[in-house]
């Protein structure tokens, strides 16, 4: 078989890995159906119920800074075994406790960590393996394993949470994401030094800017750059929507449209969260960074504003297709503009710290419906002050601009 070849097929093997170690780290989107039972059969409040996962989005995005950097240094198969060790942990720990407290510590600090550990060995080592040309496309390809995991993981949630118990759920889940990210990590593998990544055949004419000879930067020269506070912005004000439907979706459709089926809308924001995730970044390859965000984010901010009004399962079910999608559609771009921006070299520390943004939206978010909620006895001002973020960051986007040649 040609080097070339092998190195392309390689690629793909890496970037299917990173597909399903993604899709078992996804088991953090499945929180809905888990938060629905704790405040049911626990009694927990509304607000009590969102904070392991709130804490556990804030600790991935934190781990992924020195995880990106761990990933870069000692490469991306030990860095996701420890992730896959971690987020198993957490979840199986999370049995032993009643305790919202403890849950944050269990759930939120050990499972959270581990999914930043694990994502850091993920995307970073797959965009590697592809020309510029394809660094959406295969961001899309390996985050959309997470908009899948929730297809899966939130009936098999509620399966379990039917025919066992609260802590058994956790036990089971546990053990079975430590087991699955170990096997699969050991896919995991960036590029030798000096790969050349096999140029994708030319294509049909595109209105996106050639991030061409864009030069690897550093994280400290990142740091004095405008474009990293753009979409570092961007990303928190960009997510914390899907966020907080994504943790409190369950209780939204029983108490706006008297809908106990609330499993349902989560299945439907992963699919079209799927969706998003890969169409997006295979999009943005052709008609820009920049257009695509501003599409994304205009439209979530409609169907935010709008949200208070789904008083029915099939409204529900169509502010959550929308709402996914435009929440998915972001997690391609962002690393992408990353890369485009700042190389490939760094790409794993530097994206880790972009993504901190994620970090500060899983609290904002998730935390912001279920504390309204408990105050005003509805999420509608939860909704309106999403929309306005929504706004503020498709505004932002309108200035991002690739580079095709020096980062400015």
């Amino acid at each position: 078989m040609p080097e070339q070849t092998k190195s392309n097929t390689r690629g793909w093997i890496v970037v299917l890995a990173g597909l399903a170690v993604s899709l078992v780290l996804g088991t953090l989107y499945a929180w809905g159906v888990m938060a629905k039972a704790l405040v049911q059969q626990w009694q927990w409040s509304k607000m009590d119920a969102s904070l392991p996962f709130a804490i556990a989005t804030a600790m991935f995005a934190m781990t992924m800074v020195f995880a990106g950097r761990m990933q870069d240094i000692f490469g991306p198969r030990l860095v996701a075994i420890l992730g896959g060790v971690m987020f198993g942990l957490g979840l199986a720990l999370s049995a032993f406790t009643t305790s919202p407290w403890i849950m944050v510590i269990t759930f939120g600090v050990c499972g959270g960590m581990g999914i930043g550990l694990a994502n850091a060995g993920t995307t970073p080592a797959a965009v590697k393996w592809f020309p510029p040309s394809r660094k959406g496309l295969v961001s899309g390809i390996v985050v959309g394993g997470v908009g899948i995991a929730a297809i899966i993981m939130a009936p098999l949630t509620k399966l379990l949470l039917d025919n066992t118990d609260i802590p058994t759920t956790f036990l089971i889940l546990g053990v079975g994401a430590a087991i699955a990210i170990i096997l699969l990590a050991q896919l995991l593998k960036n590029p030798p030094v000096g790969h050349q990544p096999v140029q994708a055949p030319a294509a049909a004419k595109s209105s996106a800017p050639v991030a061409s000879a864009v030069p690897d930067v550093e994280w400290r020269e990142m740091l004095r750059t405008k474009h990293f506070y753009t979409l570092w912005i961007i990303y928190v004000l960009g997510t914390a929507a899907g966020l907080l439907l994504i943790s409190n979706i369950a209780v939204i459709a029983h108490e706006q449209a008297s809908w106990e089926d609330g499993f349902v809308a989560i299945m439907i924001l992963a699919i079209f969260n799927t969706a998003g995730r890969f169409g997006s970044g295979a999009v943005s390859d052709r008609i820009g960074r920049s257009n695509t965000m501003i599409i994304v984010l205009a439209l979530q901010a409609i169907n935010m504003f709008a949200f208070a009004h789904y008083t029915s399962p099939a409204a529900i079910l169509t502010g959550c297709a929308i709402a996914g999608i435009c929440y998915g559609a972001l997690f391609p771009l962002l690393p992408a503009a990353t890369a485009d921006f700042y190389g490939l070299k760094n790409l794993g520390v530097n994206y880790g710290l972009v993504f901190t943004a994620f970090g500060v939206a899983g609290v904002w978010g998730s935390l912001l419906g279920g504390r309204i909620r408990d105050m005003l006895g509805s999420y509608s001002v939860a909704y309106i002050m999403c929309s306005v973020m929504l706004i503020v960051a498709a505004l932002l986007a309108m200035t991002v601009k690739i580079p095709k040649k020096n980062i400015s």
